[in-house]
């Protein structure tokens, strides 16, 4: 008599079904959820804190996200023009404080590549005339140009293998529809990560050049009524990101915009489970207080 079991192919381990999570193949979606039931029903076993849980969960999701949604957009991209000698774009270094910028050529489409600002060290030794002779095309690193559609987990596996840190992303045309570095997608997996987007020490409200502010998710609905003169409810939400997810209706990604009460507010940081900085500018037409 045959066995029947025999024409019954072996169940998958765990082992199979954790690669197949990761590697977001489409026919293992449903591992991924039957995966963190079985991490979550196991975590004294397994001893596994909430922490690692949602690495591990931050690690499985990001095979279903494009680049496009976490995006740094073109509008907020600070860049560097090739032809803009060291009186120009050293002051724009020491103001905004990033590792790495694009240098473009006619405008931000013209991307020619990347200014790593550890390559302009040498600069610091040599005489002003040396200085003025000095081009930025002699240090550029080539840059990466990547679409919108890629997805997260294959671009950090590239990161990985070409020790590239940001890379360039192009729309369907091939303009610049922004850029996006290693950790903007680490920030998916681990949360927050403090950077040049964030504010500096304890300051949750800080004024930005331009007129805006760079306000903290975390800051609280008193501190924002106090400082901006607004009558936002607390009675519902303490902190200022609670009031916006409530206003989005849902976890927003970073360049998303929202008016409330006067105000106009746009994300510049956020991770999968949280707002975390904001900017914050008074609707032109509105009236200091007016937050109804």
């Amino acid at each position: 008599m045959s066995d029947d079991r025999s024409s019954t192919p072996p169940a998958r381990n765990w082992m199979d079904k954790l690669f197949g999570a990761f590697s977001g193949d489409s026919e293992d979606l449903n591992s991924r959820d039957e995966l963190m039931a079985f991490l979550r029903d196991s975590t004294g076993r397994l001893k596994l804190d909430q922490d690692a849980l949602t690495i591990i969960e931050g690690a499985l999701h990001i095979s279903d996200k494009q680049v496009r949604e976490i995006l740094i957009p073109r509008s907020r991209v600070v860049a560097i023009t090739l032809d803009q000698t060291s009186d120009g774009y050293l002051p724009l270094i020491q103001e905004t404080g990033h590792s790495r910028y694009p240098v473009i050529g006619d405008n931000i489409d013209d991307v020619k590549g990347i200014l790593l600002v550890k390559d302009l060290l040498p600069l610091l030794l040599q005489s002003r005339q040396q200085r003025e002779v000095f081009t930025l095309d002699s240090v550029l690193r080539p840059a990466m140009f990547i679409p919108e559609s890629k997805r997260l987990n294959s671009l950090l596996k590239e990161f990985r293998d070409t020790h590239n840190h940001m890379a360039v992303v192009v729309d369907e045309y091939g303009g610049t529809a922004g850029i996006i570095t290693i950790e903007d997608i680490l920030e998916q997996i681990v949360g927050d990560i403090e950077d040049e987007h964030d504010s500096d020490g304890d300051e949750d409200i800080r004024s930005l050049d331009d007129g805006g502010f760079a306000v903290r998710a975390l800051t609280s609905i008193d501190d924002f009524n106090e400082r901006f003169a607004t009558t936002f409810a607390d009675d519902e939400f303490d902190t200022l990101g609670g009031l916006l997810m409530r206003r989005f209706g849902h976890l927003p990604r970073r360049g998303e915009q929202t008016r409330l009460g006067g105000w106009h507010f746009t994300v510049l940081n956020a991770d999968n489970r949280r707002i975390r900085l904001l900017d914050v500018r008074q609707d032109e037409d509105s009236q200091p207080g007016d937050s109804h």
